[in-house]
């Protein structure tokens, strides 16, 4: 995602002086507000670079490994546990994004224990919504996969609780959602950790 992030930026750069260059009229040219259209553009693909380069920088060093304890999740900074004995069920939801139908992957940890929605390792992976087994939450973690990662993260979580194992569900596009950083910040208010 870095070499992305840098391509991006670069060529929104490019489209951005371009922009400025036709609306400013110092090419042969006079000025033209035809240029402004693209600086809208560079400045939509530089805050889309540019974001992606911050999020793969500030996730540079996070990691997850598995053993018989549970899943281990490390942000960088601080690591945490899913202990095996804490959940209901395991699964991998998957989903095609865009044209190309590229695949994006994600490890589904259901508890049968209350979740910490707030610890400071793990509450960016907690989702809230409809099961799809009635045995399983409504709360869990869900953890983001890399294609290349896949088969080597499920193989182990099959190797470690194969009786927790609920198999593979197609989801649509969007799936994934996001942490309910408004609800984390109102929850920690005033808290320290």
């Amino acid at each position: 995602m870095i070499p992305l992030g840098i391509v991006l930026t670069a060529l929104s750069a490019l489209v951005l002086l371009g922009g400025i260059v036709v609306t400013a009229g110092l090419g042969d040219a006079g000025p033209s507000p035809k240029g402004i259209g693209g600086i809208v553009i560079g400045l939509f693909m530089g805050f889309i670079g540019v974001t992606s380069l911050i999020t793969t920088w500030a996730a540079r060093r996070s990691s997850v490994s598995v053993d018989e304890t549970g899943l281990w999740v490390s942000n960088g900074k601080a690591q945490n546990v899913v202990p095996w004995q804490s959940l209901a069920g395991v699964g991998l939801y998957w989903c095609k994004v865009g044209k190309r139908g590229v695949q994006m992957y994600s490890i589904e940890l259901c508890p049968n224990t209350p979740i910490d929605r707030d610890d400071p390792v793990l509450w960016p992976l907690v989702r809230d919504e409809e099961p799809l087994q009635p045995a399983l939450p409504r709360l869990r973690h869900r953890l983001p996969v890399p294609a290349s990662s896949r088969v080597a993260v499920v193989t182990a979580i099959q190797q470690q609780v194969p009786q927790l194992w609920f198999g593979e569900t197609e989801r649509q596009a969007g799936y994934m959602g996001v942490p309910d950083r408004t609800g984390h910040r109102e929850r920690t208010r005033g808290a320290s950790r």
